[in-house]
């Protein structure tokens, strides 16, 4: 896959070096105003705030700041672009559809733009950003593109003198709140069925990876979306977010991020008008290998399950639980990936692991690993940053880990694998549900009725088979428990965007 990358990108990656680096490539592609209406904007208060490279700790650039005043400003828009009669109501579903293909395919236009200014702002290697992203993003809306003709209510058999049928409408201004471990992907899962049904957006991108939400903005307006459609706020939780969770005038919202916030702006929801919401939130997800797995296929999908985009994901397998047979094994292996897995500059192909996102992330996957070390896990590699650059960790791997431990407890949101050992199904299944989290599993055996007893008593809402991270666009997302409510993807997630209306029509009796 890297060979194959390297052959596809060599020429237009050196001319993105060739014109001054990232740095410069950055500077003459973005805007980072506000964008409201289409058009770009200083924030009201005037204030700006500073954005860094993770691999170096330098500032690429100021952002304006977004407050309450701006998402007033935005969703004012956005509304008055869902009025009955504005050019986006009177659109044909066809030509919404088109409106989304053409944005699919100026995102392959900028791929490698988008994907640089990705890796800028995250920190996560280029080829990733490159070929998962941005692949992720592209398939979505053209997924979503062709839905736009396909949302569809029902005909109902009631009465014999009365005829009912529900439509599906969409539900109006929509705020969506992204994180900044896939900034434009997790943007995408929310914008594409938004759009797909109808709604306009007031998009808040994470404070810490804004540049690829802003760069969204050009696109929007360059596809022809109407003025007010898509709107995007740029800002803090605390005071942009807060405006959005809160507004009497926004009548839903999507989330991506950490439970504890995902409750904040629940609460706020509830409080405000009650506005629909759905949640995608943490995880502490249980990878189950049994004794007669594919020992090379389990030991390599729990190591990218764990350490891929540097740890950074609520999918993460943070809890790997091996059977006792073959746990030496499989410790001795995973220490060997461990070791080998390249940390450094995300520019260079060869890297598979970047730095984390920020200080305060870095320093909490520093003090959970000294937790393990304290409660009695071993550790096997890692367990330490890597002094001589940025905000980089090397990958770590516990054995020896019990299920009371902070790093089997906690979510790591870090390079850190600990794996512990079971003995029985039934007791791998009850140990694997023991925690408030339930987004992801996974199951590694050769014998399916194990493995479809285990899908089925894993209190998950993915659960992944002799695979792991496998998802699509058609497949829905979510979680049970605190990892979440409602459902991202797939048909399911265009629910979470429409409302259904019934429709009951008395019919004349005189020709009875």
């Amino acid at each position: 896959i890297l060979s194959s990358a390297l052959d596809t990108l060599h020429g237009r990656f050196l001319l993105v070096l060739l014109l001054g680096g990232p740095r410069g490539l950055l500077l003459c592609a973005l805007d980072g105003r506000i964008f409201i209406n289409n058009e770009w904007h200083e924030s009201i208060s005037g204030k700006t705030f500073p954005t860094y490279n993770p691999s170096t700790l330098e500032k690429i650039c100021d952002v304006q700041e977004g407050d309450k005043p701006d998402v007033d400003k935005a969703v004012e828009a956005a509304r008055a672009a869902f009025q009955r009669g504005s050019p986006w109501r009177q659109m044909d579903v066809l030509s919404r559809g088109r409106l989304l293909h053409k944005l699919a395919d100026l995102i392959e236009r900028d791929r490698v733009t988008l994907a640089t200014l990705e890796t800028m702002d995250t920190g996560k290697p280029f080829l990733q950003a490159y070929f998962i992203d941005l692949e992720g993003c592209i398939k979505t809306l053209r997924y979503y593109a062709g839905w736009a003709d396909k949302i569809q209510g029902r005909t109902i058999p009631v009465d014999e003198n009365f005829v009912c049928f529900t439509r599906h409408e969409p539900m109006g201004v929509c705020g969506a709140i992204t994180p900044w471990n896939f900034p434009l992907l997790m943007l995408v899962w929310k914008m594409a069925p938004a759009l797909c049904c109808g709604n306009t957006l007031v998009i808040k991108p994470a404070e810490q990876t804004p540049l690829t939400s802003l760069y969204m903005g050009s696109l929007i307006k360059e596809v022809g979306f109407p003025p007010g459609v898509v709107n995007i706020v740029p800002g803090y939780g605390p005071t942009a977010g807060a405006a959005i969770s809160t507004h009497h005038n926004i009548d839903k919202i999507a989330f991506t991020g950490s439970t504890k916030v995902g409750k904040l702006i629940k609460e706020a929801a509830s409080k405000s008008n009650l506005k629909r919401v759905t949640l995608e939130l943490g995880g502490k997800n249980p990878c189950i290998v049994c004794a007669d797995a594919d020992l090379d296929l389990a030991v390599e999908c729990a190591h990218q399950g764990v350490f891929f985009n540097q740890g950074q994901c609520c999918t993460a397998a943070s809890r790997v639980f091996v059977e006792e047979q073959i746990y030496p094994e499989f410790v001795k292996r995973s220490v060997e990936y461990a070791k080998k897995r390249l940390v450094g500059d995300p520019f260079d192909a060869r890297t598979e692991q970047g730095p984390q996102i920020d200080q305060k992330q870095f320093d909490k996957i520093l003090e959970l690993i000294e937790s393990g070390k304290k409660e009695g896990a071993k550790l096997e590699c890692g367990g330490l940053a890597i002094e001589d650059r940025g905000l980089f960790i090397k990958p770590t791997v516990f054995s020896e880990v019990t299920d009371n431990m902070r790093i089997a407890k906690e979510e790591i949101f870090g390079p850190v694998q600990p794996i512990m050992k079971f003995k029985s199904i039934d007791e791998v299944i009850k140990r694997a549900n023991s925690t408030e989290y339930g987004l992801t599993a996974a199951v590694f055996t050769k014998n399916l009725d194990r493995a479809l007893t285990l899908a089925s008593a894993l209190q998950s809402g993915t659960v992944w088979i002799n695979c792991y991270n496998a998802l699509y666009a058609q497949a829905p997302f979510g979680g049970f428990k605190m990892s979440g409510n409602g459902r991202e993807l797939g048909e399911y997630a265009l629910a979470e965007y429409t409302e259904v209306k019934t429709v009951t029509i008395k019919l004349s009796q005189k020709n009875h």
